[in-house]
């Protein structure tokens, strides 16, 4: 017997909530705005192209956080077990980039679900 429409809603629920609460914060939000144009808002850095690899935690956290690297490190890491941010690891960096089909198909969970 096929789930009914309901049952698929409600499986999507935790993931659903976490996404909700991950972005629930104004420092994450910061994260997440700053990634989407990274050129914009980020130097070169001397490993890892900003776009393709991502921007390094700490430099989020000291240039446009204002907050010390380990709380940093805890807000992307919330964002990143939601699924909004990929990291890669580059030498001793580990660099953040948005996922966009996954920031995508959160929007329309979202708005399919309110």
């Amino acid at each position: 017997m096929a789930a009914a429409p309901f049952d698929a809603l409600f499986r999507e629920l935790p993931k659903t909530e976490f996404v909700l609460r991950a972005l629930a914060n104004e420092r994450r939000l910061q994260i997440l705005d700053c990634l989407k144009h990274s050129r914009k808002h980020f130097r070169p850095q001397v490993d890892g192209d900003l776009v393709e690899d991502g921007v390094c935690g700490v430099l989020i956290a000291e240039k446009k956080l204002g907050v010390s690297q380990p709380t940093a490190s805890g807000h992307l890491n919330i964002l990143r077990e939601a699924g909004l941010l990929k990291a890669k690891r580059i030498k001793q960096w580990t660099l953040y980039r948005r996922d966009e089909a996954k920031i995508k198909n959160a929007k329309q969970t979202i708005v399919r679900r309110v």
